[in-house]
């Protein structure tokens, strides 16, 4: 018998309560959110449980939501898999932009290791207690995570660049 989606749904808020919540199915992966603190503990369970068996993580990655409150601004989202029942999901955690910070899933996945420092280097959310938590592609020297939305996509001040070789001409602006 597959694993269901409401199987695992009704296990989690029986596991942890209001530490996980907004469950929903997008393109046949049931996602939802977990609360920053629980993030190892939720992880585990999903590991461990012999119903659940998501045994694999499959990507750890972040997203930055400047237009979010402050205290969601940014999330990792952590991609499990089920080898067994073929079942994938996907998790949610909001991070504060005041302190992007989260633990470390290192302790429960070794693969996890490239897949948080390169968050990092891009995001500059930190995984508290990764053994080496470094820039892995950009150089140690950049004081800036090229993939938060803070920057304008153009330079508005550039004059060698005529708009209607791009497509584009002031009444489409």
């Amino acid at each position: 018998m597959a694993l269901e989606s409401t199987v695992i749904q009704q296990k989690m808020i029986d596991q942890f309560g209001l530490k996980v919540a907004d469950f929903v199915q997008l393109h046949d992966i049931l996602t939802f959110e977990v609360a920053p603190d629980a993030i190892l503990e939720v992880m585990k369970y999903l590991k461990e449980d012999q119903t659940l068996r998501f045994n694999f993580l499959t990507d750890i990655c972040g997203i930055h939501y400047p237009e979010y409150a402050e205290e969601r601004q940014f999330a990792v989202v952590y991609h499990m898999h089920n080898w067994i029942d073929n079942v994938r999901i996907r998790i949610k955690s909001f991070l504060p932009a005041s302190n992007p910070e989260i633990d470390s899933a290192i302790p429960l996945f070794l693969g996890a290791n490239w897949m948080e420092r390169e968050t990092y280097d891009f995001f500059g959310i930190v995984f508290k207690g990764h053994p080496q938590l470094k820039r892995i592609l950009n150089m140690d020297e950049m004081t800036v995570f090229p993939m938060r939305r803070e920057f304008p996509l153009e330079d508005g001040g550039r004059t060698d660049k005529d708009d209607r070789f791009f497509g584009r001409t002031q009444q489409n602006c």
